[in-house]
């Protein structure tokens, strides 16, 4: 199989990578720096190909996208990886950095997806993966942009399963918990605290996702194993969750919006016309 995966510099991409590679597969990876296209190319000569890529860039988006399929095959698989992670209260951060947590980590995975998905559908076949967050399924105080980016991105790729199903092209959203990669660290925007009010709640958040940083409980190389399972997947899912802290956390905060649906049913009941039609919907 080909693989096109973006973001593979270090990270889950990498190992996405790495575990294509390692199962016999050919993949095309995309990095942002020049200095990344040969250190990836020498994972596996002659299967590993490295493509320099700013994901923001629509149309160099879809070029490269084209370019691979003229000249190195088929893409049967995508994971759209590229993205970052922006921590900051949501009061305090200033509302360019969300512009740029959007313009990478929702249409930089949008015009990826966009590019691939004529060839797959003429082919009435393919595998699209996007890489969102548990937070894309929860959220936690100071992820406010980050956590936006990734429901957005759910929103879109759930909408995509249900258009592309006839098709014969699947598609997973993998929602991945604390990984042992530099998410936390180097790859990770901090907004500077400006107002005290949110000390108390913020601080103890900010302290303890540092100090995790390198020591979280996730496994990239099982994660990579987890995805390569889904691929053979007759029946994949749409959504993904991996990590024990994910499925316990989304659960947690799918419960939570459970609780409100029933607690308030009669109320949003009451907002109908007597006289109104029901909608059909799937």
């Amino acid at each position: 199989m080909l693989f096109l995966i973006t973001g593979v510099s270090s990270g889950l991409g990498r190992a996405f990578a790495q575990g294509a590679l390692d199962a016999g597969h050919t993949v095309v990876g995309t990095v942002r720096r020049p200095e990344d296209l040969a250190a990836f190319e020498a994972l596996a000569p002659g299967r590993a190909h490295a493509r320099q890529l700013d994901v923001t860039d629509d149309d160099a988006v879809f070029a490269v996208v084209g370019e691979v399929e003229a000249g190195v095959g088929p893409i049967d698989v995508l994971i759209a990886n590229a993205g970052y992670g922006h921590e900051g209260v949501f009061e305090e951060s200033p509302l360019s950095e969300l512009r740029a947590q959007f313009a990478v980590n929702v249409f930089g995975v949008a015009a990826t997806v966009q590019a691939v998905l004529p060839f797959m559908r003429k082919r009435r076949a393919g595998h699209v993966f996007a890489v969102s967050s548990m937070g894309g399924l929860m959220t936690v105080p100071g992820l406010a942009y980050y956590c936006g980016s990734k429901y957005a991105v759910e929103g879109i790729l759930e909408t995509v399963a249900k258009e592309v199903a006839g098709f014969g092209v699947r598609v997973t959203v993998i929602e991945p918990g604390s990984f042992r990669t530099d998410w936390a660290g180097r790859s990770m925007v901090r907004t500077e605290r400006s107002i005290p009010d949110y000390d108390e709640l913020f601080e103890p958040i900010r302290a303890a996702r540092q100090a995790a940083s390198g020591n979280q409980l996730g496994n990239p190389a099982k994660a990579a194993e987890a995805v390569l399972k889904i691929v053979e997947a007759e029946n994949p899912p749409v959504h993904l969750v991996l990590g024990s802290d994910a499925l316990r956390l989304v659960a947690a905060g799918r419960s939570a919006v459970e609780q409100d649906l029933q607690e308030w049913a009669e109320l949003s009941r009451s907002t109908d016309y007597p006289d109104g039609h029901q909608i059909a919907s799937n």
